[in-house]
């Protein structure tokens, strides 16, 4: 008994050494700390740091601050950096960067402003003390970034400038720091700038240029190899962190460029995002937030009346003048009160940078301990203030944002279907619904394989369902739901018509076949029957494996097709997908459609460039081919036989797209029809096509007399 009870009081020694303890604490901290938190309605982020201020070192001491512990929170902060890169909306932030640049600027001068007087005449600092300091003043670490993360609002404009001034104030105060070291151990020299230059350009090189290429070519010759794809990731944001370091510049601007250099490569929707984003969110993360938390020491109001004079200052100085320069900006470029606390709130609190640059100032002599004690006050503060500032704004925000862009006009709720015919085809279908799908819709994706009624049939739906049961695994990788249909029909064409009018589909999304073989031939009579017999939207597609990669959409429209009865349906749904592959749009159309378009984007507040290329020329259709480019996604709107933008030379164009442009991505569109027909009122004893002949025979032998005339 005696024996237990040792090995019982050794496991529960404080600190605890077992690091199955270890790690469970950090477990429970990490699930009950923000569940507890949000429930009393305070951001769950500081539920984390208050949890390890309460297991740290400086409180019940059950967590040591060991090296473990550095390093599952540097993997966090390197991750929070990564993700703040890889989530970037790099064409709205080229729409902006100016602005970008306006509050870098203002975030980094005015805490300095403010700050070095303070430290210099105020607490008596010595001119490198006061320097240094007041350059912690401009630092800060995008710890509430998880917060807007979290409410999908990390791509909103506040958050993108944010993100940006953050880079740009962190590495000035980072080349402060470096170049206040070098003075203090006397290295400041040409030598010291021509080699600081040197790595520097070098590292962004390597980051930038090589990093995307090595990941494009691991991503098309390792496709299937999903885990290997989120290990590969890892891989370069460390090797970036690394080489950041080796530059001579902080780890997290490493991470920052990773995210960066692979932003293009891994699509939002994409299963490799969400697995990147689950770890981050739910382990490393987490995990240092608590890390910030058992940095801190309460403790240290009580070393003396200077010491918490100290620490007030510093925490009050470095507030205001974060908030000064929110303030400014959105004076400067009139944003709404949200807005600007949205901006102070991810710009306030000080945590990873702060301590880098004072740890080597107390580590070179020039911050003492007075200094640091007050330090880790200032973090604890700013942390809470710029979190429940951050939830507060950023929840409004989004309320804002939803009233002023009320969702896309549809004419009901969202339903896709996506028919499996070639199993091959279906990861590609699927991450092209999932890609137009709205965010705020709740229906699953349906994934349909129809088999026909003969002596097969049940085996054969056996095998169907074991097909479809890989969608459902697919869809989950990125949190979509996809629901499953097999069924019995006497033929294909009947069941998919079938189950869309049963399900009240809004799209119809279906491969298509390049190759002349006898089953894609039938299964292009399948495409023809779903054209000509449903009303729902239909898109046939040829789309390969690597759609992210796509360098710009280009959309196709013919005369009139803005007058079609689905037009604003499938542009919401093209603008969507334009949104979520993060490229713009070129529109080659007539100005009187284009003009529809731009309405469109006005009124729905669309932020995806749009350009427009004038193009009449149907009788010669593959002259869009001077205006699209391998690496381009053709979207052609082709109306159904009776539409108001209907020609019968339009037949021809799934046959010349696959006889012309086989090694292209594209999707040809028929717009939804209502349920009647907005256009001409034929019964079924008129043939539309045999009429539209004969008018067109008519215009040409009008025209070849007219030639006659003309040369007599």
């Amino acid at each position: 008994m005696s024996k237990v009870l040792e090995n019982l009081q050794h496991i529960f020694q404080t600190p605890f050494q077992s690091s199955v303890l270890i790690f469970s604490v950090i477990l429970f901290i990490i699930l009950l700390a923000p569940l507890i938190f949000r429930s009393i309605k305070i951001p769950g982020i500081i539920g984390l740091i208050l949890a390890g201020v309460i297991v740290g070192p400086h409180g019940l001491n059950l967590i040591a601050k060991n090296s473990a512990i550095d390093l599952f929170s540097t993997i966090g902060l390197l991750y929070i950096m990564f993700l703040a890169g890889l989530e970037l909306d790099l064409k709205g932030f080229a729409n902006y960067r100016h602005k970008s640049l306006v509050f870098g600027f203002f975030t980094f001068i005015l805490p300095i402003s403010i700050g070095y007087p303070v430290c210099r005449y105020l607490l008596d600092f010595g001119f490198e003390t006061s320097f240094l300091v007041s350059s912690m003043f401009a630092t800060h670490t995008l710890v509430t970034y998880p917060i807007v993360s979290r409410l999908g609002i990390s791509r909103n404009e506040a958050v993108g400038i944010t993100v940006g001034g953050t880079m740009l104030t962190d590495t000035a105060v980072l080349i402060i720091l470096a170049i206040i070291s070098g003075s203090v151990n006397g290295e400041i020299t040409v030598n010291f700038w021509i080699k600081f230059s040197i790595s520097v350009i070098l590292f962004l090189s390597v980051v930038l240029l090589l990093i995307p290429k090595l990941a494009t070519w691991f991503f098309r010759n390792f496709e299937g190899e999903k885990n290997s794809h989120f290990i590969f990731v890892l891989a370069m944001v460390f090797l970036a962190a690394f080489l950041s370091e080796i530059a001579g510049l902080e780890p997290i601007i490493g991470a920052f460029a990773a995210g960066i250099a692979l932003n293009r490569l891994i699509p939002h929707t994409s299963s490799l995002m969400n697995r990147l984003e689950f770890v981050g969110n739910s382990l490393f993360i987490p995990f240092f937030l608590i890390s910030v938390g058992m940095l801190i020491n309460l403790a240290v109001l009580t070393n003396g009346f200077m010491a918490m004079i100290i620490a007030a200052t510093l925490t009050i100085v470095a507030l205001i003048g974060k908030y000064a320069a929110a303030w400014i900006t959105a004076l400067i470029f009139n944003y709404s009160k949200n807005y600007r606390n949205l901006i102070f709130g991810l710009s306030s609190s000080h945590a990873a940078a702060t301590i880098a640059v004072i740890m080597v100032g107390f580590r070179i002599g020039i911050v003492d301990e007075n200094i640091l004690n007050g330090t880790i006050v200032l973090i604890l503060v700013t942390c809470l203030v710029a979190s429940f500032v951050t939830e507060h704004s950023a929840r409004h925000v989004l309320i804002i944002e939803k009233s002023n862009n009320p969702p896309l006009p549809t004419i009901r709720d969202q339903k896709i279907l996506v028919p499996i015919y070639n199993p091959s085809n279906m990861e590609r279908l699927l991450d092209l619904a999932m890609a137009i799908k709205n965010p705020q819709n709740h229906f699953p994706i349906v994934s349909l394989s129809v088999v026909e009624d003969d002596q097969q049939s049940r085996q054969k739906l056996i095998e169907a369902k074991k097909t479809l049961e890989r969608a459902i695994i697919h869809a989950s990788e990125v949190d979509q739901e996809v629901e499953i249909i097999t069924t019995i029909s006497q033929n294909v064409p009947s069941g998919i018509k079938r189950v869309a009018t049963e399900i009240f589909a809004t799209e119809i999304i279906i491969g298509f076949a390049l190759k002349s073989q006898f089953t894609d031939l039938l299964f292009g009579n399948i495409i023809k029957y779903i054209v000509e017999n449903t009303c729902q939207a239909v898109w046939v597609c040829s789309i390969s494996p690597n759609l992210n990669k796509r360098q710009k959409i280009v959309v196709v429209c013919p005369r009139y097709a803005e007058k079609e009865y689905g037009f604003n349906l499938w542009l919401s749904r093209v603008f969507r997908l334009a949104n979520n592959l993060m490229v713009s749009c070129d529109f080659l159309s007539t100005p009187e459609t284009f003009k529809h378009v731009k309405d469109f984007i006005q009124v729905n507040k669309i932020a995806n460039a749009a350009k427009h290329i004038e193009f009449t020329d149907w009788n010669d259709f593959l002259s869009i081919s001077a205006y699209i480019q391998p690496m381009d996604l053709v979207i052609i709107a082709l109306p159904r036989n009776g539409g108001v933008s209907y020609k019968l030379n339009q037949e021809s164009i799934p046959r010349q797209m696959a006889k012309n442009f086989e090694n292209y991505d594209f999707i040809l569109i028929y717009p939804n029809e209502n349920d009647v027909n907005p256009g001409m009122m034929f019964t079924d004893d008129f043939d539309k096509s045999f009429i539209e002949s004969g008018l067109n025979q008519l215009s040409h032998k009008a025209k070849s007399l007219t030639e006659v005339f003309r040369k007599k």
